[in-house]
């Protein structure tokens, strides 16, 4: 199966219910259902939790990850970040790019799903939800 890093932008629309937030949800249940096999990293998911700072949002975004089928979370660590610091001036990304990068790259996923044009340019493809609907 395809193995994914699902960036950020991509939960923070649905839940935020942005313009492509129905595009988010159909990818996200195809996921859910163990259609698609992707990684969501635990910086990505406080990120969400302090974004939408408010509890059921973030007690139901929770369970949603638990549930998924798969949806695997890889729990970044300080020599993860460390490594992305070291890594930010080399593929002049901020930092929170720079940390998904490397985690996708450490794992071998075949691509970035964002909308998040600053993954452009890489070796790793950035793709959108839709490239798998």
């Amino acid at each position: 199966m395809i193995m994914l890093l699902v960036d950020t932008c991509i939960f923070l629309e649905l839940l935020l219910n942005q313009s492509r937030a129905q595009e988010c949800r159909e990818f996200l249940d195809k996921i859910a259902r163990g259609e698609l096999e992707a990684i969501v990293t635990t910086f990505t998911i406080h990120a969400i939790e302090a974004i939408i700072n408010e509890a059921d949002t973030i007690l139901s975004f929770l369970r949603n990850i638990m549930a998924s089928k798969g949806l695997y979370v890889y729990i970044t660590t300080i020599s993860d970040e460390i490594a992305a610091s070291i890594l930010m001036g080399k593929i002049k990304r901020d930092f929170d790019d720079t940390l998904q990068y490397y985690v996708a790259k450490k794992l071998g996923v075949e691509a970035i799903v964002s909308f998040d044009k600053h993954f452009g340019g890489l070796d790793i493809p950035r793709k959108e939800p839709r490239d798998y609907l």
